[in-house]
Order: C-alpha cells, then sequence, then structure tokens
C-alpha cells in the first residue's frame, strides 16, 4: 500500500454521501506497498479502508479483485470485504481514479516472524485455494515468468548502478528458468503477494488477509513459493523451522503433490526473482514524490543464490 493521489475534502464528503458508513471523522494514508494509493478512513460507524488504483492497475482487472475479496469473505475466509454503495456498486471513481472502499480488518502484520506465523499462513494460504475455486472469473498472472525478462529489461541499462555485473546477473538466471519452469502442475486462484504485511493476526491466529491485487490464476504451488520467500528468510539465510512450519500448515489443508513438491525449489527461484525485477524496476522508475520507500532488489540476490544450491523439497520441510 501507498499514497500518489491526493483526495480534497469536498471529493470525499460526496464520495461518502454514496454509502450507509456514517460520517466522516478522519481520512489518513497508508504508506505500505507500491501499487495502489490506500487510507484508513475513519467514520462514526467505525473504520473502513479507501482505496485508489493507480496507473499500473488495469481497470478491466478490478471486477476480478473485489468480486474475488466479496467471494472469500462470503465463504468464509478472513478476508474484508468490498463495501457496495446504496445503489449496489463496489467499484467507483474518485480523484479521477478508479476506487472502492473496503472494510477494515482487525489485528496487526507481525513484525517478529515466528514458525507459529508461519504455520498458520501456510494453513490459510491452503484455504484460499480452496475457497477460491468456486470463484467463476480468471486472470491471467501478469506477474509470471514472460514479465520478468520485460522488467529487467526496462531497467537493464542502470541495474550495474546497484552492483558491478548485476545487469548479467539477473539476465542469466531468467534465462535459466527460462529453460527449467516446470509445467503441469495444479492450478487455481493464488494471492501472488502474501508478504507479512498482508496478513494480520490478533491473538495468535490470522485475522485478515489483504491486498487481493495481484491475484490471478497460475500455479498452486507458486503460492507457497512466494510465501517461502516472505516468511522464511532472515538476511538471506533460509529458516528451515518457519519453512517446515509454512509447508507443513498448508499440508494440513491442501496436500501437495508429488510434482509440486519436486518444482518447489525452482519456483522458490523464480519467485524471489519475480520480487528482484519488480523492485529493480520500481528503484528506478517510482514517481519522486511517492510517499513510499523503495525496496531494494539486492536483498533478494542470496535469497535466489540460497534456492539455486537446494537439490529438494526437503529443505522446505517438504518430503
Amino acid at each position: 500500500m501507498a499514497v500518489y493521489t491526493d483526495v480534497s475534502a469536498d471529493d470525499l464528503d460526496r464520495f461518502v454521501a454514496r454509502f450507509d458508513i456514517g460520517e466522516i471523522v478522519l481520512l489518513e494514508g497508508i504508506a505500505h506497498g507500491t501499487e495502489n494509493s490506500n487510507f484508513r478512513l475513519l467514520t462514526t460507524t467505525g473504520p473502513f479502508v479507501l482505496t485508489l488504483y493507480e496507473k499500473r492497475v488495469d481497470p478491466a482487472d478490478l471486477p476480478f479483485f473485489l468480486g474475488l475479496m466479496r467471494h472469500l469473505s462470503e465463504a468464509g475466509f478472513p478476508c474484508p470485504a468490498p463495501i457496495a454503495d446504496r445503489d449496489g456498486e463496489f467499484l467507483h471513481r474518485l480523484s479521477n481514479r478508479p476506487a472502492a472502499v473496503v472494510a477494515f480488518a482487525s489485528g496487526d502484520w507481525p513484525r517478529e516472524i515466528t514458525a507459529d506465523h508461519c504455520r498458520e499462513v501456510g494453513a490459510v494460504l491452503a484455504k484460499l485455494h480452496v475457497a477460491a475455486a468456486g470463484f467463476p472469473m480468471t486472470r491471467v498472472n501478469d506477474q509470471a515468468l514472460s514479465a520478468w525478462r520485460s522488467l529487467f529489461t526496462n531497467a537493464a541499462a542502470l541495474a550495474d548502478e546497484l552492483r558491478p555485473g548485476f545487469a548479467d546477473w539477473i539476465s542469466a538466471e531468467i534465462a535459466a528458468l527460462e529453460n527449467g519452469w516446470p509445467a503441469g502442475l495444479p492450478t487455481g486462484i493464488i494471492h501472488a503477494d502474501l508478504f507479512p504485511d498482508n496478513a494480520f493476526f490478533a491473538d495468535g491466529a490470522i485475522s485478515g488477509v489483504i491486498d487481493f491485487y495481484f491475484a490471478c490464476n497460475d500455479a498452486l504451488a507458486f503460492d507457497i513459493a512466494i510465501c517461502l520467500n516472505a516468511w522464511c528468510f532472515d538476511d538471506g539465510t533460509l529458516c528451515r523451522e518457519r519453512a517446515e512450519a509454512l509447508t507443513g500448515g498448508y499440508e494440513t489443508v491442501r496436500p501437495l503433490e508429488p510434482a509440486e513438491k519436486t518444482a518447489l525449489p525452482v519456483l522458490a527461484r523464480g519467485a524471489a526473482m519475480r520480487f528482484l525485477t519488480t523492485r529493480l524496476y520500481d528503484w528506478f522508475h517510482l514517481p519522486e514524490d511517492a510517499r513510499v520507500q523503495r525496496k531494494d532488489p539486492l536483498e533478494f540476490v542470496p535469497v535466489i543464490d540460497c534456492h539455486r544450491a537446494i537439490l529438494n523439497s526437503t529443505a522446505y520441510g517438504v518430503s
């Protein structure tokens, strides 16, 4: 989450008047993430999240995102639901941007990650995959393997400013992934961005999963690979205890197929490259006035090196 676009008081008054959510008390920016402008909207009935969708989000994808969140919430998954206005509409415009109001997730995200957190994340990820299986809409993953080469190409000339030889290293890594990427794995809807700041905990359990704006159809095991990178590394070193907890938690709900287990090291390596290339692009292309801190792509270099050295999925606690 982040803030790129401001909202005037008059525009906000007119916007909120369409909803039965009470009177405005406070609007404040939420400075996490890199994609959209997000605000905590406090009204006399409670807190909500107001999101303005920025240029990197295709408006044609918004019915999928909002529909998925509504579907998951109605299925009992801990996901904040979008709020309809008095006409039953979920998607609007505000400050010349597509906009939506979403319920506020209780709890907070963990700053010090433990194996218990990871076990909960693994289980809730599997529950998401199961619950989303009944959702009728689909969306192609625009952050899949083909996108990494494209993102890198747009920043390749600048990559060596971060580290000498970085551009050649990235190019070789992407080529290796292109040559060895697994096919034929079980697919479905994945979250695709379940980092710690997108999972809220209360009393030791996950109380809310947020930020579904990368959700798409892809290999289910790729979502696990993303979470391994997000939850199970400290300074480029894999924490096996947390990895075992995450994959073990997942399999309490949805056991992995043999092909998924075999593919996990290359999927994890690819997931790390996905985040390296998006960070690399943003490092040189984020607007100067964006109220969000750039994230260092070099942090994923030792992570990729770690995955590359892993011979089988037992390193992630999968047998």
